[in-house]
Parts: C-alpha cells; structure tokens; sequence
C-alpha cells in the first residue's frame, strides 16, 4: 500500500502532467483519510490544489466539510450547493444523498434544525437507495442529533438505536464511537449521569483509536460537563482542559468556543467572576466568527450572568437583551 508520501508525490505529478482521474483519485484518497483523523487544514490546502486544476464535486464536498469545521459556515454552504447541482446535473445519487446530509449538517450548527431535518430526510432514502449502510447511519445519528438539539429525547433514542445495529455491521469504529457518545448526551440531558459516563467512557477509547481528535476533544468537552452537573468543578476543569489544546490543534473553532464558554461557566459557579468572564469574552468572537448563533446566544447570556452575581444589573439586562 503507498505511504502518504507517495500519495503526495502522485498527485503532485498527476496534477502537473494534467492526469485528471489519477490527481482526484489521490485526492479522494488523501482528502478522506486526512478527515477521519481532524486534519482539516491539510484537507483544505489539498483540495484548493485541485480545484485549481479542475472543478469537482467530490472536491467540493471535501474542502466544504474542513471549511465547516474550521468556522468558515457560509463557504461550506456555498461549496456543497454547488457540489449538490454538479451531482444533480450527472444524477450521483449517491453524491446527492451526501451533500444533502452535508447540507442538513450546516443548518443545524447555524441554529436551523427544521431545514436540517428537511435536508436529512431527503438523504436518509437516497442513502437506502443506493445501499449506502454507513452513510444511512450518519444521517440516522444526525436526525437523532437534531432531536436531540430541539429537545425531544425519545426521537433521538429512537434514531441513535436505528444507526447502532447499522454501524456495528458495517464496522465503522468512527461511527460508533460518535453514536456513543450521542446516546450519552440523551442521559446527560435526561438527567442520568451515570448513564451518560458510561457511554462517554465507552467513546473516548475508540475515539483515540481511529485518530479522530475532534472527537475526542467534544467526548472529553462532554464528561467535564456531566462533572460539572454534579458538582466535581475540578474534574469538570481536568476535562476541559485537556479538551481545549485539541479542539485548537485540529482548527476547531466552534469546539473551541463552547470549551471556554464550559470552563468560564465552572468558574461562574464557584465564585471566580473575572476568571469566568475571561474565558467568555474569549468565546465570544470565535461564536460570531463560526456562525454560531446558539452558542453565541449561550455565552451572552452567561455573561449577563455573572454582572448579575456581580451586583451590576444594567450590564446584565444588556447582555440579556442582546
């Protein structure tokens, strides 16, 4: 099997002899393994190359998810609705069904869970289709993720069970590590810590065993808030910590911004108002620069929080109305 390295030097020279499929071979290859261990911005410089070169859908859809990830929202909209009609136009129906799920996946981190859900039940048959298993329960874990976001607990149980079965048979370890960690967000929720450490224990192993450090920095972003909920601030603390420097490393930006906004909530609740307030000024900008009008909202009204605690209530109503 070629090393990176000569995957590299292939598509290197595929480009500059102008060997179109063996350059987007290389870069489906290089693009999908770089994703499934959180190498957004290699992804990011890769596909750029190649969209140089030539203008291809799978391409798009590659530089679209590093795009959303590293906080650039509007572009990955714009880069997986022109994927969506080049796949369209040739009528990939597998390519549509993953640019829809794509699609849902930017509305619901942009706080718009009805187009989110729109859009995954539009993949979740083509998925079926084209007998796509993992890609089925992607969109089923997605579906169940919305639920989730909107507050129906059940709904997403019932999603996240649907994609298990799915995912164990095709063997993505990736997969069930994030559908893990999905059913322990239910109980947590729910208020069934233990519950919830179960799964997120479970997660954080496979987590680290596929390579997947988003994942694993969110996991650990999760426990530090079951902590949290239970009154450990310094295991809460431990967790979130070690989250941070990951969620930085990868180029996370929205992870990034709900670690501080966690961290300045901890020290919110146990009296350290100017610490608290540092970690959510600094969550503020990155919520705004990453579109993330939920988290936005959240670290506005913390603040408001803590003028309030602080005996300044005119600060508090203004960050409270905004």
């Amino acid at each position: 099997m070629p090393t990176e390295e000569q995957l590299l030097e292939i598509h290197r020279l595929a480009l500059l002899g102008e060997e179109t499929d063996i350059a987007r071979a290389m870069t489906r290859s290089l693009a999908n393994a770089w994703l499934g261990v959180s190498r957004f911005r290699d992804v990011e410089e890769l596909c750029l190359k190649m969209l140089g070169f030539e203008l291809d859908a799978s391409t798009l859809s590659y530089l679209g998810r590093a795009k959303q990830v590293l906080g650039e929202v509007d572009e990955a909209l714009r880069l997986y609705l022109a994927a969506h009609e080049m796949y369209a136009e040739t009528d990939d129906r597998a390519g549509l069904a993953t640019t829809l799920n794509n699609i849902g996946g930017v509305y619901q981190r942009t706080g718009q869970p009805e187009q989110a859900l729109e859009h995954y039940n539009k993949a979740l048959p083509i998925r079926e289709e084209v007998g796509d298993r993992a890609g089925l329960a992607t969109t089923l874990n997605n579906i169940g993720a919305v639920y989730q976001g909107t507050g129906q607990p059940e709904q997403a149980l019932e999603h996240y069970n649907m994609a298990l079965p799915i995912i164990e048979e095709v063997g993505d370890r990736a997969g069930l590590a994030a559908t893990l960690n999905n059913i322990g967000l239910v109980y947590q929720g729910t208020g069934q810590p233990e519950q919830a450490l179960e799964h997120y224990n479970k997660a954080l192993p496979i987590m680290e065993e596929v390579g997947n450090r988003a994942g694993l920095a969110t996991t650990l972003n999760n426990i530090g808030l079951v902590y949290q909920g239970t009154g450990q601030p310094e295991q809460a603390l431990e967790h979130y910590n070690k989250a941070m420097p990951i969620s930085e490393e990868v180029g996370d930006r929205a992870g990034l911004a709900t670690t501080l906004n966690n961290i300045g909530m901890v020290y919110e609740e146990t009296g350290h108002p100017e610490q608290a307030l540092e970690h959510f000024n600094k969550a503020l900008p990155i919520s705004e620069e990453v579109g993330d009008r939920v988290g936005l909202a959240t670290t506005l009204n913390n603040i408001g929080l803590v003028y309030q605690g602080t005996g300044q209530p005119e600060q508090a109503l203004e960050h409270y109305n905004k």
